[in-house]
């Protein structure tokens, strides 16, 4: 049996941070879909599709992980693709609060189907795409925040 795990974000950009937690989760499942969504909530930079492109460019040195796009419940995308698992990162304890309230209804529209949470790497606790794009737009070094595709994307926004 295939062990399957979908990382669902918006990635608006993706960063090292978002790298950790997916690099590791390849470690453990055999095959990690990154599902990027679009937050009705948020307003992005990037497009689905820039973000998609995006995130192949930076993964495709990790064999087992694929990239899609998608809409919709979460719980609905994951039983489609036959995943078993669920990874979302945790950067601090304010983040437990948020992530526990949509695991748990989650396993209330799916209980099947598992979330794990994987701490990020300390370096990266206080990184987010919103501080990323923050700091890209007045022009900051933020190479050691993003990879270089996503630096570039960056320049050309803003």
């Amino acid at each position: 049996m295939t062990r399957i795990a979908i990382c669902p974000g918006s990635f608006d950009p993706v960063t090292y941070g978002h790298l950790d937690i997916i690099r590791r989760g390849a470690k453990v499942f055999d095959h990690v879909i990154v599902a990027v969504f679009n937050n009705q909530s948020k307003s992005p930079l990037f497009d689905v599709n820039e973000r998609k492109e995006l995130l192949e460019e930076v993964t495709k040195d990790i064999d087992n992980v694929s990239v899609d796009a998608c809409s919709g419940l979460l719980m609905d995308y994951a039983e489609e693709k036959g995943a078993h698992a669920i990874i979302r990162g945790l950067r601090a304890v304010s983040d437990f609060e948020y992530e526990m309230q949509i695991t748990s209804m989650n396993r209330k529209l799916n209980e099947d189907i598992e979330t794990f949470f994987v701490m990020t790497n300390n370096q990266y606790s206080f990184l987010s795409s919103s501080i990323v794009k923050e700091v890209a737009k007045y022009r900051a070094n933020i190479s050691d925040l993003v990879p270089p595709p996503v630096e570039k994307a960056l320049s050309e926004k803003f």
